[in-house]
């Protein structure tokens, strides 16, 4: 019967080896194979822009940390909404939201729509009149009235006072935004008939005098002076904060027409932004409308919604009109042309895809819990980036370079173990992250780049623990296969006390740390547990097998295990080591 063969005392060190190297040349094969060949950079890295927000209210109260997360969920939802899929949105400490937009795509977009973070609400509209317009219309031109001119506005009509004739122009746009139920075919309103011949004005007219004489709507006597000092040329201006919402106020467009912006006086609040469930661009390629916005509200908006619209069917422009505000700016004031129930509308207008998603985005995400302020913008070009990650790349080379260069001089053949098992924790280290890129968004920042680097020590301290120990038992005067398998167990606890220590910390400074901090922990915390990986699986097991080798076997003066360079003992004497005590006493 044939005896089983024994296990080898030092193992089977090749399938632990085998078994490593099939890992890495699976990762670094399905990064290629992923296309994933690069970690994605962050913005310090790459370029973009960081936007801290500092969260406002007259109640401290409201500044919670419930509200905070809705918040921070609201904006992440609006950029990542405006097709930047990498932007990061992170809360800091109590009262901050760090938003990063790396460069590319819409980033100028999004980091505007990062700032419009106050309350979102629905107000009828009162009356329009253009703001900041420096030239007066020239002498003897007929009115776009009476030519159907685009771009010109008809007389002001009588608020209040239905009117189907009405035109539906909005000023300098050649078609108006509309708000309908949901599935209803829009229909171009008729053009408002010519009235009056041409006439030429003797002077031309101030910019005051041209404004007021293209007001629509009637201005509530409340507003009246604001609503006549209002310019909305003035970026200040459009930013300021509206009044109450129970109050009559006066507002700016956000985008100028023809030259100049829209100054509105707007009734008081009469739908709440935060009623509006769900909002979404859609082409609608049945009745040729294009491009438009489908609006969902909730119980409590879909009632006040029923009810104002159905109002505001009623009213000649531009008091049929339901103005969209998001801080100070209108960002849309449609028509409403019937009463819609059921709590499904869609805004129609000649939008770009751009302009509806732009509009979606404020309308599903816009109405925030709490009011937020710009305190800082870092913009960070590609060009600082790129020589930021080449400083970056180059201390880590010089990092690697030098513990190389130790590793070679002072453990010789030694060194080109841990030479080896550097460049397989490099090459898992990449591949994870690169992968990671596109698993999790991680992005490589600076401080990324600076535990990678410290890795590099962490990991060439795990080799040096271990051939120190292989040394010591060498100096014992133990052969080297026996000195390899005595060593492991001490080694191999200092290490993983060692490793333990600092994947505690990295994890730790990852939890109670935000922002590019976190990047920091993070690659300091991977590469420590890729530490671990590469010591027991390559590190131990090429030792080992390397050990019965004769050029290490036989202490060859190069292979940094030479007995004589290391200062062995001499073996003892087989009878001083059987009975001590009888020698000692012939000696006597």
């Amino acid at each position: 019967m044939a005896t089983p063969k024994s296990r080898p005392r030092d193992g089977y060190p090749g399938r632990a080896l085998a078994l490593i190297l099939v890992v890495t040349v699976g990762l670094v094969a399905l990064m290629f194979g992923t296309g994933t060949t690069k970690p994605r950079l962050g913005i310090d890295l790459a370029g973009g822009t960081s936007i801290t927000l500092t969260a406002k209210s007259t109640d401290p109260k409201a500044i919670t940390k419930s509200n905070m997360d809705i918040a921070t969920g609201i904006i992440e939802r609006r950029v990542n909404g405006m097709g930047v899929s990498e932007a990061e949105v992170q809360t800091q400490g109590d009262n901050t939201i760090i938003v990063n937009i790396p460069k590319g795509g819409n980033q100028q977009n999004a980091a505007d729509q990062v700032g419009t973070t106050a309350k979102l609400f629905f107000r009828p509209v009162l009356a329009v009149a253009p703001s900041g317009v420096t030239a007066p219309a020239p002498t003897g031109t007929p009115s776009a009235a009476a030519t159907g001119t685009p771009g010109a506005t008809p007389p002001a009509a009588t608020a209040g006072t239905p009117s189907p004739g009405a035109s539906a122009t909005k000023q300098g746009r050649p078609e108006s935004e509309a708000l309908a139920a949901e599935g209803a075919s829009p229909t171009a309103a008729p053009t408002a008939p010519a009235t009056g011949a041409p006439s030429a004005a003797a002077t031309p007219p101030s910019a005051a005098d041209l404004s007021a004489a293209m007001t629509q709507g009637t201005v509530p006597p409340e507003l009246s002076a604001a609503f006549a000092a209002l310019d909305c040329s003035k970026p200040e201006v459009r930013t300021a904060q509206t009044g109450p919402d129970d109050k009559a106020v006066v507002a700016c467009s956000q985008k100028p027409e023809n030259g100049y912006y829209e100054k509105l006086a707007l009734g008081p609040v009469a739908v709440k932004g935060s009623d509006v469930s769900k909002a979404q661009p859609t082409l609608d390629t049945q009745t040729g409308a294009g491009w438009q916005v489908q609006l969902q509200f909730n119980g409590n908006g879909t009632d006040d919604f029923t009810k104002v619209t159905g109002q505001l069917a009623t009213q000649a422009p531009p008091n049929n009109q339901f103005a969209i505000v998001l801080d100070n700016q209108v960002v849309s004031h449609p028509e409403v042309k019937n009463a819609i129930p059921g709590g499904s509308a869609v805004i129609t207008g000649r939008f770009t895809q751009a302009e509806a998603q732009d509009l979606s985005n404020v309308l599903g995400y816009g109405a925030l819990p709490l009011e937020f302020v710009k305190s800082d913008i870092t913009t960070v070009s590609p060009a600082l980036g790129s020589d930021q990650l080449k400083a970056g790349l180059v201390a880590g080379a010089i990092g690697m370079l030098l513990v190389v260069a130790y590793s070679l001089v002072y453990y010789r053949g030694l060194g080109l173990v841990s030479i080896a098992g550097l460049l397989v924790s490099a090459a898992l280290t990449y591949s994870i992250m690169s992968l990671l890129g596109n698993a999790i968004g991680f992005a490589l920042n600076l401080p990324a780049v600076c535990g990678a680097i410290v890795a590099i020590g962490i990991t060439a301290d795990s080799f040096i623990v271990y051939f120190e120990r292989i040394r010591d038992e060498v100096r014992e005067g133990a052969p080297l296969r026996p000195a390899v398998q005595r060593a492991w167990p001490r080694a191999r606890r200092t290490i993983l006390v060692s490793d333990f220590v600092s994947f505690l910390c990295a994890a730790v400074l990852y939890v109670v740390s935000v922002g590019k901090v976190q990047g920091f922990a993070f690659t300091l915390g991977l590469t420590t547990a890729l530490d671990v990986v590469v010591i027991f699986l390559f590190t131990k097991p090429l030792i080992t097998l390397l050990a019965r080798r004769k050029f290490f076997l036989n202490g060859h003066p190069w292979s940094g295990l030479d007995p004589k360079r290391l200062g062995a003992r001499p073996p003892l004497r087989s009878s001083r080591r059987r009975n001590p005590s009888s020698a000692a006493v012939k000696e006597a």
